[in-house]
Parts: C-alpha cells; structure tokens; sequence
C-alpha cells in the first residue's frame, strides 16, 4: 500500500529520505485524483517511494509547494522538488520520471 503522508511524517519521510520520493497530491472529491490512486499503489507494490498527501487535510504542505490543481505529482530528491507533473498521468510517464533518478 502507498504510503500516507501529512504534516506529522512528510519531513521525516519525504524530505529526508535518501532515495527519490514521488507525493501524489490528491484530494478525495477530485475525479482525476480517484483514477490516478490504482498506479500509485501498482508503484508502491513494485518498490518504489511513492505515496499520497491529501491536500485539503494538509493544505499547508500544498502551500508551501505551490500545488494549485490537483492531481499534481511531485518527485522530491535530496530534500528538494526534483520533477513535477500535473494532471492524470499514466504508469510509464510516472516510471519514467522516477528512473531519471
């Protein structure tokens, strides 16, 4: 299962994590955010640092980021925003952009 995250965890686990973490900032009413939530859990079964942060339960995370439609997926590497997408995106894009590093 993807990992959740919040305002308690996302510093510990997103922001200090020495591998590069993809957040998928979603929110429950959203459309797009419902499709998107199967491949993040197909990634996350496959190994990857992927998890998901609800923006309306944490929206100073989303803040602080600059999120402004949702779903929008963010890969932070090193404590920092390495990779931005916006919008449904599909499992190879997201695998793609995981593997650059």
């Amino acid at each position: 299962m993807a990992k959740i995250w919040n305002t308690t965890n996302f510093e510990t686990e997103v922001l200090k994590s020495d591998k590069p973490v993809l957040v998928d900032f979603w929110a429950t009413w959203c459309g797009p955010c419902q499709r998107q939530t199967p491949i993040i859990e197909e990634l996350s079964k496959e190994g990857y640092a992927v998890g998901k942060l609800d923006v309306d339960e944490n929206p100073s995370i989303a803040q602080q980021y600059g999120v402004m439609s949702i779903p929008t997926l963010i890969v932070f590497k090193d404590g920092k925003e390495a990779a931005r997408l916006v919008g449904l995106q599909s499992k190879d894009k997201l695998v793609q952009t995981l593997n650059q590093f």
